[in-house]
């Protein structure tokens, strides 16, 4: 993340509306033909000082915030990152929320569901937005060529970032050139909302926000249509942890990330000693275990002072998801 949106970042203290700020900030892992997200002009916020405003009245009234997001603290991280997206479409200055998980049927059939319909408050034509929250990991050896997509797989295994680029292009970003979808829209909004033009397009967007964790001890190209200004970080083996560790700068210290809140980095208060962090992971890999995400943050280093980590255990991957089928020639 560049120095002005970890500088923007840093004023927010309340760890909803700082999850939230990130969103706004953070780049996408991937550039697709596809149109990307709303710009902070579209929602209003273009510009620091404003976006510095908007963020310390939600610091001021968090309240709004907290009964959207609601349980899904709680719950699965892809459903914590819809909710704060649905609170920031409801809410930016420049944008008015529609609809959010609407489901489309044909028949008895459900033949998907859009995650979000929005709308420009200056414009009203509606805009399908699907968000995907992603961490995944960089295999050396895999499935495919060095750039193929199917080589970088979550931290669980169970999806790549081929398999999901794959649905978002075949399915998901397509559901808007139903007739079906056309109608469920009609149906769950108000002519108001969506204008005349309605029948015209209905414009999709993705947006992919995460890390691409590179391997600690191996150079590895990025995916193909990675994004210039991804954020990323690195993995290890805990069989690695003491050579990584014993190259860091003295007084390192580091931060345990907790599901849901992988997205912004705790505040610096929030990091530990390298040596309790580290006592939590011997505990946690001495059997076998779930991957574990943790942040450093060197003392002296003022160009880039935070580092994320993926620590797996010794025996991962256990599984490599499948790449996806090739298409049929047309």
């Amino acid at each position: 993340m560049s120095e002005d949106a970890a500088a923007l970042l840093a004023r927010c203290h309340h760890p909803l509306v700082r999850d939230l700020a990130w969103i706004v900030l953070a780049p996408d892992l991937i550039r697709t033909p596809w149109p990307g997200r709303p710009s902070r002009a579209d929602l209003g916020l273009e510009g620091d000082d404003r976006l510095n405003a908007w963020l310390d009245e939600l610091e001021a009234t968090p309240q709004a915030l907290e009964r959207r997001v609601g349980d899904t603290v709680d719950g699965r991280m892809g459903h914590y990152h819809e909710r704060l997206w649905q609170y920031l479409l409801d809410a930016a200055p420049g944008t008015r929320l529609l609809a959010n998980n609407l489901r489309i049927h044909q028949g008895k059939r459900t033949l998907g569901e859009l995650d979000l319909l929005y709308r420009r408050r200056d414009d009203p034509t509606p805009m399908h937005l699907e968000v995907a929250i992603k961490f995944y990991l960089g295999l050396p050896e895999g499935p495919g060529q060095l750039h193929d997509q199917a080589r970088w797989i979550g931290p669980g295994g169970a999806d790549s970032l081929a398999t999901k680029r794959e649905h978002l292009d075949r399915h998901q970003l397509r559901l808007t050139e139903r007739a079906e979808t056309r109608l469920t829209i009609r149906q769950h909004t108000q002519p108001r909302d969506i204008g005349p033009a309605f029948e015209a397009a209905i414009q999709p967007q993705l947006a992919i926000p995460g890390v691409l964790f590179y391997p600690w001890h191996l150079a590895m190209p990025a995916p193909c249509e990675a994004a210039p200004d991804h954020l990323h970080g690195h993995w290890l083996h805990w069989r690695d942890w003491q050579r990584l560790r014993d190259g860091l700068a003295h007084q390192t210290r580091a931060a345990w990330l907790v599901k849901p809140h992988w997205l912004a980095l705790p505040r610096e208060e929030a990091f530990l000693p390298l040596r309790d962090v580290e006592a939590r992971l011997a505990q946690h890999f001495s059997r076998p275990a779930s991957p574990v995400q943790i942040a450093l943050l060197a003392p002296a280093r003022p160009d880039n002072r935070h580092r994320r980590l993926f620590i797996v255990d010794d025996s991962w991957p256990l599984q490599i998801p499948l790449p996806p089928r090739p298409r049929p020639a047309t």
